[in-house]
């Protein structure tokens, strides 16, 4: 009997597949660094608004995502989100990103996680660009009132032509940068089990 739960036990140390190994870790600290690097490139997308710039840092934390999980794809994007606020002094800032990284990682990489088909991954992300996109309304409603804008009306005649329009516009250039970079990576990052042809 206490042979038989000895190897039971062993089964399970060695069927545990939610451990993140060394390459992983490897792998999800170079994509950590490069969301930190590519989240100082501000790009203007809506004419006027100077306060409102893209950066392409939340499309690295999606490829993690993608290939190990929303959990490490979270914890790549905020990690990043943290050491740009830390950098520049902008701590609200970087509160705002982590919403957004939450919002705009875990939908996807969720769903793909459940089905590793170039679909399931299409169908997540536009999940995703919505749920950023009220992700980004909820919090400059109110970390951004409580932080930056004083008052609820300084922001809100600026949610539909401006914050709407410009979170769209960042999420729909995320996702398709992701879909691009992760089919060209997958499989040099993704561990073997989890390798689908096609995607």
């Amino acid at each position: 009997m206490a042979a038989n739960v000895r190897d039971d036990v062993q089964d399970l140390e060695f069927t545990n597949t939610n451990k993140w190994d060394t390459r992983q870790l490897v792998t999800m600290a170079l994509l950590c660094a490069i969301a930190a690097l590519l989240s100082f490139i501000q790009i203007p997308l809506i004419p006027g608004v100077t306060f409102l710039t893209y950066d392409p840092s939340l499309m690295p934390a999606m490829v993690c995502g993608f290939a190990f999980g929303p959990g490490a794809g979270i914890a790549v994007g905020a990690i990043a989100a943290v050491i740009h606020g830390l950098i520049l002094g902008e701590w609200v800032g970087s509160l705002m990103n982590i919403v957004a990284t939450l919002c705009f990682v875990w939908p996807a990489a969720a769903l793909y996680a459940r089905k590793r088909t170039f679909t399931r991954g299409v169908v997540g992300l536009v999940v995703s660009v919505i749920a950023a996109t009220l992700g980004a309304i909820i919090s400059n409603l109110t970390i951004g009132v409580a932080f930056w804008y004083g008052s609820v009306d300084v922001i809100l005649p600026m949610l539909i032509p401006a914050i709407i329009p410009f979170n769209l516009a960042k999420g729909v250039i995320n996702a398709v940068l992701t879909l691009i970079v992760y089919k060209a990576v997958s499989n040099l990052i993704t561990p073997k089990k989890s390798q689908v042809k096609g995607h």
